[in-house]
């Protein structure tokens, strides 16, 4: 395993990170177990999950992940050696059935920390992260930002950074990230870190060869600001492994739950049938290729890779022992020329 740090910390974490947000739905508590403990054998030392997981979200799931992981952190007393990343939910009408108060609010913060904490059954979060901003923008598969005439948002960047402050003097978390963030949301926390505001350490965006989008503006700030990419969806929900080319009813997220159809639109199969490709004609296996790209990158602090069995999770942890060569590297980027970020 190769390791890094949470840029403005001393936190070491793996370059590949374990993703959760099926475990309670497509993976019972002892497959969720089992990962975990693979993934640490293998070197693991960093797990990401979410306060409205299991996905897709429901009432009747909610909190279960990281249930799992807390029930997981009991059973072994391992607490310690696992970096533990969690988020609190933006707004949105399907998640009122996690609280009335949804968004950012100090109020919805202690109540989102302290109900994880309980279900982790720990005492302390090393990386708090904002699911989704308050604010209209241009997220979940939205290219463009488009102006809402009728947003009753307000800039309260200052005051949210200053609310999680009072939780990093208290102990209960350690850094701060974003997710699903743009350069301005970036930019204005960073503008508040330069106050007196805790700075954040990483934002959670998707990243993958179908999705370059991050390369437009955010990875000059991920730069030159010392921020980490923490890439989630660098398969593209196991699209990039090419299964639903050979067979469209394959197993998995895509058929299991056809209304995430980010990664099924025709530009993005005509990409990944030539990342395949590329892949095949270097002996390479595709999810390998898709995953070794984005180990690569620089401005990457570690890759969220999920799994839903452990054959997959061992394929997809085994990409950090590989290095693409120049020349792959010059091919899959005459693919990204001619069909860019496909599915952003």
């Amino acid at each position: 395993m190769k390791y890094t740090s949470l840029p403005n910390s001393d936190i070491k974490v793996s370059k590949i990170c374990l993703g959760s947000m099926t475990w309670g739905q497509q993976n019972t508590e002892e497959e969720g177990h089992a990962q975990i403990n693979y993934a640490l054998e293998q070197g693991v030392n960093f797990i990401d999950t979410a306060e409205m997981y299991s996905t897709p979200a429901s009432k009747e799931t909610q909190g279960s992940t990281e249930k799992i992981i807390g029930t997981w952190f009991k059973k072994t007393g391992n607490r310690d050696k696992v970096v533990l990343a969690t988020k609190i939910t933006g707004p949105g009408k399907a998640m009122a059935h996690i609280r009335p108060n949804l968004g950012f609010s100090k109020a919805a913060l202690n109540d989102a920390l302290s109900k994880s904490l309980k279900r982790l059954q720990t005492d302390y979060i090393d990386l708090y992260q904002l699911h989704w901003p308050e604010r209209n923008s241009n997220f979940f598969g939205k290219r463009g930002y488009k102006d809402d005439p009728s947003e009753e948002w307000e800039d309260n960047f200052k005051e949210i950074l200053f609310n999680l402050n009072e939780f990093i003097k208290e102990g209960k978390i350690r850094k701060i990230g974003l997710s699903n963030e743009s350069p301005y949301g970036v930019m204005r926390c960073l503008e508040e870190a330069r106050n007196g505001a805790p700075k954040i350490s990483t934002v959670q965006n998707p990243y993958s060869l179908l999705n370059r989008k991050d390369e437009i503006g955010l990875t000059e700030i991920y730069h030159r600001e010392d921020v980490g990419l923490f890439p989630y969806s660098p398969l593209g929900m196991g699209s990039l492994s090419g299964k639903y080319l050979k067979d469209k009813n394959a197993k998995g997220r895509l058929t299991l739950f056809p209304q995430y159809s980010r990664y099924g639109n025709a530009q993005a199969v005509k990409a990944i049938e030539k990342y395949v490709e590329i892949a095949n004609e270097h002996q390479l296996k595709p999810a390998q290729m898709a995953l070794a790209f984005v180990n690569m990158q620089p401005f990457v602090t570690s890759n969220i890779i999920g799994a839903t069995t452990l054959d997959q999770l061992k394929e997809n942890i085994g990409s950090i022992d590989l290095e693409l060569s120049d020349k792959i590297i010059q091919e899959i980027n005459e693919v990204h020329e001619a069909i860019p970020n496909p599915a952003p």
